[in-house]
């Protein structure tokens, strides 16, 4: 017998239905509770409530656990390279050899923009936020692509829209870090892989030979897949409800980078470095800033530093933590900043109050200092946060349209003024 919940109200006693997912998630569905009791559910931020069903990404918090369509992320980041889990998320099953070299090579193809996209970016002052480059540049391509804004578009033409997007993105990723510093922008290096090429057309100079250092690209490839979804996030619901208007896949997910930019979100990682600047501003008194942590009488509070949804331990920081190490074991940084980072670490993996309530340094954490030693300014940070993602702004845009989910149409409770009657202008 199917189990169902029981709604008691003005007398009446209402069956509604209870979901499972396949990892034993249960959930009310309400789909039919305005209709049959006329009333909606109020909750603010949507912290409860699930507004689809999805076969991309299961994570629990409590325990710490992350996959990729069932794959776990350590397995992955250990064996997978960016552009095979990309795939995966996508399409939901590990690609072939065969598989991948055709999509990397597609991939590969259509790295090369519009000249017009020159254009665009030449518009934008070097004062531009790197991210409100970024959206403006990715939404062009519905102007450059305007079959993309077909609602009913054949999948060899979503195929080839995802394929654009993804190898355009590193493109103009590093362009808007171009424009931000005042140099002229490269072009991409298709003899070099996804992160490499990216990385190249970061740093490259006209009056200088540009290397690839292997330690950094690899470093970036796992910070991609660690990045690459996480379940209905603010920028990920943004993408899945606007996509529901039928969007095109440009058009939402320009939206996500939008979503994204917000501090409550993709700022993290460019809070954990601003933290750590103010330490050292204070003379790098450490022990002062852990006090001042401690204090429930103080508002400071360490950046990078536990999670919302994960009660235990942040699944992705254990992974990301090594990556940091080699980076900085590679580029022999002396960076009083990041000398201070590794103070907090350790002593937030060894003091107790953090242990006790499970305050580890998490994904935020170590991404932010791997950027710092790379260079990278923190305006760029979510830039790179943004890149990593859209493999899964791409597979959750596809699994909503293949759904043929509605429109998303939230309710609300209105608390306005009620009905008044119109008062003149002479009288008011």
């Amino acid at each position: 017998m199917a189990k169902t919940a029981q709604l008691i109200y003005d007398g009446k006693t209402y069956e509604l239905p209870i979901i499972e997912g396949t990892e034993k998630e249960t959930a009310i569905d309400i789909s039919e509770l305005l209709e049959k009791t006329g009333l909606t559910t109020l909750d603010i931020g949507y912290k409860n409530t699930g507004s689809t069903k999805s076969a991309i990404t299961f994570l629990d918090g409590d325990k710490g656990i992350l996959r990729y369509r069932g794959y776990s992320i350590e397995d992955l980041a250990a064996k997978s390279t960016f552009l095979e889990v990309t795939y995966l998320l996508i399409f939901g099953e590990l690609p072939t050899k065969e598989q991948l070299t055709k999509f990397t090579s597609d991939i590969t193809k259509h790295t090369l923009v519009h000249e017009d996209n020159k254009k665009i970016l030449d518009g934008f002052p070097s004062t531009s936020h790197p991210m409100g480059v970024l959206a403006s540049l990715f939404c062009s391509l519905t102007a450059f692509y305007p079959e993309s804004l077909d609602p009913n578009r054949s999948s060899e033409g979503v195929y080839l829209s995802i394929v654009r997007s993804l190898a355009k993105m590193p493109t103009f990723a590093a362009w808007s870090y171009k424009n931000a510093v005042g140099h002229p922008v490269n072009y991409p290096d298709n003899s070099l892989d996804y992160c490499s090429r990216f990385l190249k057309m970061m740093y490259a100079l006209p009056a200088e030979h540009y290397e690839v250092d292997p330690v950094v690209a690899n470093a970036l490839d796992k910070l991609l897949i660690l990045h690459a979804d996480h379940e209905q996030n603010c920028s990920t619901s943004t993408v899945r409800i606007v996509g529901s208007s039928k969007a095109s896949i440009y058009s939402s997910i320009s939206a996500g980078i939008n979503a994204l930019w917000g501090p409550l979100h993709g700022g993290a990682n460019q809070e954990v470095i601003v933290m750590l600047e103010a330490i050292k501003q204070d003379g790098g008194n450490i022990e002062k800033w852990i006090n001042k942590a401690k204090d429930k009488n103080d508002s400071f509070r360490l950046m990078g530093f536990g999670h919302r949804v994960y009660k235990n331990f942040d699944p992705r920081a254990k992974i990301i933590k090594k990556a940091a190490d080699d980076v900085l074991a590679k580029l022999g940084i002396n960076d009083p900043v990041l000398e201070i980072a590794m103070k907090l670490e350790e002593i937030a993996l060894r003091d107790p109050y953090f242990i006790e309530r499970k305050l580890y340094p998490n994904v935020d954490f170590y991404s932010g200092i791997i950027y710092r030693a790379l260079g990278i300014p923190v305006d760029m940070f979510t830039v790179m946060f943004a890149m990593g993602r859209l493999p899964g702004w791409i597979a959750q845009w596809k699994e909503l349209r293949e759904n043929k989910e509605p429109i998303g149409r939230p309710r609300q409770v209105y608390v306005g003024t009620q009905s008044r009657a119109y008062v003149d202008i002479t009288k008011r």
